[in-house]
């Protein structure tokens, strides 16, 4: 009697001890399978989420099919329940337990902004307001009223204020919060290159030195010529000459510029109109480039007080009227010729 009990408890200890393996092989498939993924997609996991909400989300996105063996894997592998608030890009292939061990992480997925050098903020804030997970809270906002809510004193002008480059952030990061990253880049770059330029140089603050930069990157896109052109325009400040530069004009025309300047939009006076008032405008008129800061810190020594396309996307550089004229007419011609094809 006391054997045929012996076998019946083994028996039941070998049942026992064969479902909680096959329990285990389950949950472990479970873990592995891959999540139902055809794309990449991003997850978000709010802040204050437990166990069973999570599993919840993940049967409602229909990344798992069965929540059944979720809370086993958990209590398995109590590490992977330490996940994190946060939003997570999640690719094809990805299984499970990576998943989870992703949210225990916390390395949120990055997205990335890129504003671009020679657009104005007008440009950028369009940038922002079409980026992914950005959380917008200068919507409606005039450029006043962005200075304040960027700490800056009332009446500040933005434009040439922000550092141009490609910014990685996570979702929910605001708009202000981009700004001011690029803000405080621009702030210690331009600072940086002030101290190194040439101090020869016809500028009285940084600020004059950002807002040539600033006429440099809408020049020329070449960097071997931004030296050049820089020289262009100090020799013209160091003469006395006006600077005469078309993308002053154009950023003084405002809403009004159409895609061509006539020579009555030449002599109709603005703040920024180069070719009505002397020296530089009063504020920068784009995002300057780190290469335009550098270029106007030190351009070239040249005696160019001239230059002007030459129709295979660079400039000709001249020192006195009659060859600019000469320059003038040979860019005309090649246009002319090209047209004709």
């Amino acid at each position: 009697m006391k054997r045929k009990k012996l076998k019946i408890v083994l028996l039941v200890v070998i049942l026992i001890l064969a479902s909680l393996y096959w329990g285990y092989q389950k949950v472990e498939r479970f873990a592995d399978a891959p999540l139902a993924l055809q794309q990449e997609t991003y997850f978000k996991l709010p802040a204050g989420t437990g166990r069973v909400a999570l599993e919840g989300l993940l049967v409602r996105d229909k990344l798992i099919y069965s929540g059944r063996w979720f809370p086993w894997l958990l209590r398995l592998e109590p590490e992977l329940a330490e996940f994190k608030a946060g939003t997570y890009r999640l690719t094809p292939g990805m299984t499970l337990r990576q998943m989870l061990q992703l949210l225990a992480s916390g390395k949120e997925a990055q997205f990335s902004a890129r504003f671009i050098e020679g657009l104005r903020l007008r440009d950028w804030l369009q940038v922002l307001q079409a980026s992914k997970y950005v959380k917008h809270s200068l919507a409606g906002k005039d450029n006043a009223q962005i200075a304040v809510a960027l700490g800056l004193p009332e009446g500040t002008s933005l434009e040439g204020l922000f550092y141009p480059d490609t910014y990685l952030y996570t979702a929910g990061t605001s708009d202000l919060a981009l700004l001011k990253r690029s803000h405080v880049r621009m702030e210690k770059a331009l600072q940086d290159i002030w101290q190194s330029r040439d101090a020869s140089l016809p500028y009285k603050t940084a600020k004059e030195l950002l807002v040539m930069a600033s006429i440099i990157e809408k020049e020329t896109a070449l960097p071997e010529e931004r030296t050049k052109v820089a020289s262009v325009f100090i020799n013209r400040l160091r003469l006395g000459m006006r600077l005469q530069t078309d993308p002053t004009v154009i950023y003084g025309m405002g809403e009004s510029y159409t895609g061509t300047i006539s020579r009555k939009d030449l002599e109709t006076p603005t703040a920024y109109n180069t070719y009505v008032i002397s020296g530089l405008p009063p504020t920068p008129i784009a995002m300057p480039s780190r290469a335009s800061l550098e270029a106007a810190a030190n351009p070239a020594k040249t005696d160019y007080l001239y230059f002007v396309a030459d129709g295979k996307g660079g400039h000709t550089f001249t020192t006195n009227l009659n060859s600019h004229n000469e320059a003038v007419r040979a860019y005309r011609k090649a246009q002319k010729e090209k047209n004709e094809k």
